[in-house]
Protein backbone atom coordinates (compact mmCIF):
# COMPACT_ATOMS: atom_id res chain seq x y z
CA UNK A 1 0.00 0.00 0.00
CA UNK A 2 1.70 3.18 -1.24
CA UNK A 3 1.59 6.07 1.25
CA UNK A 4 2.78 9.67 1.21
CA UNK A 5 5.19 10.36 4.06
CA UNK A 6 6.01 13.88 5.23
CA UNK A 7 9.47 14.07 6.75
CA UNK A 8 11.22 16.87 8.60
CA UNK A 9 14.96 17.16 7.86
CA UNK A 10 16.93 18.74 10.72
CA UNK A 11 17.09 16.56 13.82
CA UNK A 12 15.05 13.89 12.06
CA UNK A 13 16.94 12.84 8.92
CA UNK A 14 20.06 14.62 10.14
CA UNK A 15 21.60 13.78 13.49
CA UNK A 16 20.06 16.04 16.17
CA UNK A 17 23.57 16.74 17.50
CA UNK A 18 24.69 18.23 14.16
CA UNK A 19 24.74 21.91 15.12
CA UNK A 20 26.46 21.58 18.50
CA UNK A 21 30.08 21.27 17.28
CA UNK A 22 29.59 24.46 15.25
CA UNK A 23 28.15 26.35 18.22
CA UNK A 24 30.80 25.10 20.63
CA UNK A 25 33.61 26.11 18.27
CA UNK A 26 32.15 29.52 17.36
CA UNK A 27 31.30 30.60 20.90
CA UNK A 28 33.90 28.74 22.94
CA UNK A 29 31.24 26.59 24.58
CA UNK A 30 31.13 22.97 25.76
CA UNK A 31 27.41 22.32 25.38
CA UNK A 32 26.54 18.64 25.77
CA UNK A 33 23.69 17.19 23.71
CA UNK A 34 22.20 15.55 26.81
CA UNK A 35 21.85 19.00 28.45
CA UNK A 36 19.90 20.57 25.57
CA UNK A 37 16.47 20.33 27.19
CA UNK A 38 14.67 22.83 24.92
CA UNK A 39 14.48 23.37 21.17
CA UNK A 40 15.61 27.01 21.26
CA UNK A 41 19.40 27.06 21.60
CA UNK A 42 19.71 30.78 22.38
CA UNK A 43 19.73 30.33 26.20
CA UNK A 44 22.72 27.98 25.90
CA UNK A 45 25.08 30.49 24.27
CA UNK A 46 26.88 33.47 25.76
CA UNK A 47 25.73 36.07 23.22
CA UNK A 48 22.54 38.02 22.58
CA UNK A 49 19.60 36.52 20.73
CA UNK A 50 20.23 38.89 17.82
CA UNK A 51 23.92 38.01 17.55
CA UNK A 52 23.18 34.29 17.68
CA UNK A 53 20.50 34.65 15.00
CA UNK A 54 22.96 36.50 12.74
CA UNK A 55 25.61 33.84 13.28
CA UNK A 56 23.14 31.06 12.52
CA UNK A 57 21.86 32.70 9.33
CA UNK A 58 25.42 33.18 8.09
CA UNK A 59 26.48 29.62 8.91
CA UNK A 60 23.36 27.70 7.90
CA UNK A 61 24.74 26.56 4.50
CA UNK A 62 27.91 25.02 5.95
CA UNK A 63 26.04 23.46 8.89
CA UNK A 64 23.53 21.83 6.54
CA UNK A 65 26.22 20.76 4.09
CA UNK A 66 28.20 18.98 6.80
CA UNK A 67 25.34 17.54 8.90
CA UNK A 68 25.66 13.78 9.36
CA UNK A 69 22.73 11.45 8.86
CA UNK A 70 20.77 10.24 11.87
CA UNK A 71 21.57 6.63 12.70
CA UNK A 72 19.59 4.24 10.51
CA UNK A 73 18.01 7.00 8.41
CA UNK A 74 19.72 6.04 5.15
CA UNK A 75 18.87 2.37 5.44
CA UNK A 76 15.19 3.00 6.16
CA UNK A 77 14.68 5.86 3.68
CA UNK A 78 16.32 3.91 0.86
CA UNK A 79 14.03 1.00 1.64
CA UNK A 80 10.99 3.28 1.43
CA UNK A 81 12.01 5.31 -1.63
CA UNK A 82 10.63 2.81 -4.14
CA UNK A 83 7.56 1.92 -2.07
CA UNK A 84 6.22 5.23 -0.75
CA UNK A 85 6.26 8.91 -1.68
CA UNK A 86 8.81 10.83 0.38
CA UNK A 87 7.98 14.52 0.84
CA UNK A 88 10.59 16.36 2.89
CA UNK A 89 9.13 19.44 4.58
CA UNK A 90 11.52 21.69 6.49
CA UNK A 91 11.58 25.04 8.27
CA UNK A 92 14.71 25.93 6.30
CA UNK A 93 14.44 28.97 4.04
CA UNK A 94 13.80 28.36 0.33
CA UNK A 95 17.18 29.95 -0.56
CA UNK A 96 18.80 26.82 0.90
CA UNK A 97 17.17 24.43 -1.58
CA UNK A 98 20.33 23.80 -3.63
CA UNK A 99 22.40 23.11 -0.50
CA UNK A 100 19.66 20.76 0.73
CA UNK A 101 19.28 18.87 -2.55
CA UNK A 102 23.05 18.48 -2.87
CA UNK A 103 23.20 17.05 0.66
CA UNK A 104 20.57 14.45 -0.27
CA UNK A 105 22.47 13.49 -3.43
CA UNK A 106 25.75 13.34 -1.50
CA UNK A 107 24.19 10.99 1.05
CA UNK A 108 22.71 8.74 -1.63
CA UNK A 109 19.11 9.62 -0.81
CA UNK A 110 16.30 10.33 -3.25
CA UNK A 111 13.10 12.29 -2.74
CA UNK A 112 9.78 12.87 -4.44
CA UNK A 113 9.59 16.46 -3.22
CA UNK A 114 11.47 18.90 -0.98
CA UNK A 115 9.70 21.95 0.37
CA UNK A 116 11.56 24.52 2.46
CA UNK A 117 8.88 26.72 3.98
CA UNK A 118 10.95 29.10 6.12
CA UNK A 119 8.70 28.51 9.13
CA UNK A 120 8.09 25.86 11.77
CA UNK A 121 4.35 25.93 11.00
CA UNK A 122 4.03 22.97 8.67
CA UNK A 123 0.31 22.30 9.01
CA UNK A 124 -0.82 23.97 5.78
CA UNK A 125 1.98 22.34 3.78
CA UNK A 126 1.12 18.93 5.21
CA UNK A 127 -2.54 19.47 4.27
CA UNK A 128 -1.67 20.82 0.82
CA UNK A 129 0.32 17.72 -0.07
CA UNK A 130 -2.14 15.29 1.55
CA UNK A 131 0.57 13.74 3.71
CA UNK A 132 -0.62 10.58 5.51
CA UNK A 133 2.14 10.17 8.12
CA UNK A 134 4.69 12.69 9.41
CA UNK A 135 8.15 12.35 10.98
CA UNK A 136 9.36 15.14 13.30
CA UNK A 137 11.67 16.00 16.21
CA UNK A 138 10.07 19.26 17.41
CA UNK A 139 7.51 18.55 20.13
CA UNK A 140 4.94 21.28 19.44
CA UNK A 141 5.16 20.66 15.68
CA UNK A 142 4.41 16.98 16.16
CA UNK A 143 1.33 17.67 18.29
CA UNK A 144 0.05 20.45 16.02
CA UNK A 145 0.41 18.35 12.86
CA UNK A 146 -1.31 15.39 14.50
CA UNK A 147 -4.21 17.44 15.86
CA UNK A 148 -4.75 19.73 12.86
CA UNK A 149 -4.16 17.20 10.09
CA UNK A 150 -5.54 14.15 11.92
CA UNK A 151 -2.63 11.92 10.96
CA UNK A 152 -0.15 9.94 13.07
CA UNK A 153 3.19 11.62 13.73
CA UNK A 154 6.43 9.83 14.59
CA UNK A 155 8.42 11.86 17.13
CA UNK A 156 12.13 11.05 17.32
CA UNK A 157 13.15 11.10 20.98
CA UNK A 158 15.60 13.85 21.98
CA UNK A 159 16.43 15.65 25.24
CA UNK A 160 14.53 18.72 23.97
CA UNK A 161 11.15 17.06 23.26
CA UNK A 162 10.36 15.33 26.55
CA UNK A 163 6.98 16.92 27.29
CA UNK A 164 3.93 14.59 27.26
CA UNK A 165 2.44 13.56 23.92
CA UNK A 166 -1.08 12.53 22.87
CA UNK A 167 -1.89 9.05 21.64
CA UNK A 168 -1.54 9.90 17.95
CA UNK A 169 2.07 11.05 18.37
CA UNK A 170 4.40 8.07 18.58
CA UNK A 171 7.77 8.45 20.30
CA UNK A 172 10.62 6.36 18.86
CA UNK A 173 14.31 6.21 19.70
CA UNK A 174 15.64 5.73 16.17
CA UNK A 175 14.81 4.99 12.56
CA UNK A 176 14.71 1.24 13.14
CA UNK A 177 11.91 1.70 15.68
CA UNK A 178 10.17 4.07 13.28
CA UNK A 179 10.35 1.45 10.54
CA UNK A 180 8.88 -1.21 12.83
CA UNK A 181 5.98 1.06 13.77
CA UNK A 182 5.35 1.94 10.12
CA UNK A 183 5.28 -1.71 9.07
CA UNK A 184 2.68 -2.48 11.74
CA UNK A 185 0.66 0.62 10.79
CA UNK A 186 0.72 -0.33 7.10
CA UNK A 187 -0.50 -3.82 7.95
CA UNK A 188 -3.39 -2.34 9.95
CA UNK A 189 -4.23 0.06 7.11
CA UNK A 190 -4.28 -2.81 4.61
CA UNK A 191 -6.53 -4.83 6.92
CA UNK A 192 -8.98 -1.91 7.21
CA UNK A 193 -8.94 -1.51 3.43
CA UNK A 194 -9.51 -5.24 2.92
CA UNK A 195 -12.37 -5.37 5.42
CA UNK A 196 -14.00 -2.31 3.87
CA UNK A 197 -13.81 -4.02 0.47
CA UNK A 198 -15.32 -7.19 1.90
CA UNK A 199 -18.25 -5.26 3.39
CA UNK A 200 -18.86 -3.47 0.08
CA UNK A 201 -18.80 -6.80 -1.74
Amino acid sequence: MRKRFGIDIDGTVTCPKSILPFINKAFGMKIMYEDVDQYDLTPFVNVSEEEFAQWFTKNEPIIYKESPLAKGAKQVLRKWQNIHELFFISARGSHLLEVTENWFFDKGLTFDHIELIGSHDKVETVKKHKVELFFEDKHDNAIMIHEECRIPVILFDTPYNQDPIPKGVIRVNNWMEANSWVENWLWQEEEKHRLAGTRRG
